[in-house]
């Protein structure tokens, strides 16, 4: 009897240990597959990238387009190549979830367009759980592991390809000469207003993009399918830039939140800031 009182005793003082181990090396395991998909985005040559920005090639886009560009600052400036930056906020599910802390590291590519964005929460010392949301090789997918072991989402497919793609269209705004790039055209629509269409291996998204009179990016507003449950529906959904700061000698948009205009009303399921970016 005392022996097996012991054998229990010793497994259940092991049993902790036993978790960390699991889950620690889940961790690693996750957060390696996600450095190395990383790695390879980052790698390769970058055809078009590092093109200085002239006032030639403003010519000819929509008024507020031109403003927008100028107040950046990005004349004088290269299409940079790879893009790193650092996030904080808060993400939740729907109206009815609580709020959730997180931590975030983004990676771009500008040719061909691609990122990873790489998410810790609720921070990057205590990642409970670990996700990633990619657009890679004109596909999107999306993986979040509870305690990395657990998988809580797991999508690919033509509809998250498309939401990616628009992600990817958005967040261009932390890097705005590349705007300029040839697989993206500007249609004018009003004195604050643009629309702005991305295009990579024949497929297009499009997005309305408004600016104040300074030049200053408010809002991006699209059609982007949303995840409910088993099925896609396809929303509207915006951006609005709630506050500003400068990277890389640019004026860029350094805070906003992501949020699902829905028919019952607004539901805004991220809050954002960035913390650190730069260029390559």
């Amino acid at each position: 009897m005392r022996k097996r009182a012991k054998m229990r005793f010793m497994i259940i003082l092991a049993f902790p240990l036993i978790l960390v181990v699991v889950f620690g090396f889940a961790y690693l395991s996750f957060n390696g597959r996600i450095n190395r998909e990383i790695s390879g985005l980052l790698s390769g040559e970058k055809p078009g990238a590092g093109t200085v920005v002239t006032q030639e090639m403003l010519k000819g886009l929509p008024e507020p387009v031109q403003r927008y560009l100028a107040y950046s600052g990005v004349l004088g400036k290269p299409i940079p190549r790879t893009i790193r930056l650092k996030q904080v906020g808060k993400i939740r599910q729907d109206e009815k979830s609580s709020w959730m802390k997180l931590e975030a590291v983004e990676y771009y590519s500008t040719t061909p367009p691609g990122f990873i964005w790489k998410a810790f929460l609720p921070t990057r010392r205590f990642p409970m759980t670990l996700g990633w949301d990619a657009y890679l090789n004109g596909r999107g997918s999306m993986l979040i592991k509870m305690l990395s072991l657990i998988p809580m989402v797991n999508a690919t497919g033509i509809y998250i390809d498309q939401g990616a793609m628009m992600r990817y269209l958005n967040e261009m705004t932390w890097f705005p000469a590349a705007f300029l790039g040839e697989n993206i055209i500007w249609k004018a629509i009003d004195d604050t207003s643009a629309e702005v269409t991305l295009t990579h291996q024949g497929k297009s998204v499009s997005a309305t993009m408004y600016f104040d009179g300074e030049g200053k990016p408010t809002n991006f507003v699209a059609k982007r399918y949303r995840m409910v449950g088993k099925r896609y529906d396809l929303e509207t959904w915006s951006t609005p830039f709630t506050g500003y700061g400068e990277f890389e000698g640019l004026k860029l948009p350094v805070r906003g939140q992501g949020v699902w205009n829905l028919k019952q009303g607004d539901l805004v399921y991220v809050d954002l800031e960035v913390t650190e970016l730069e260029y390559d």
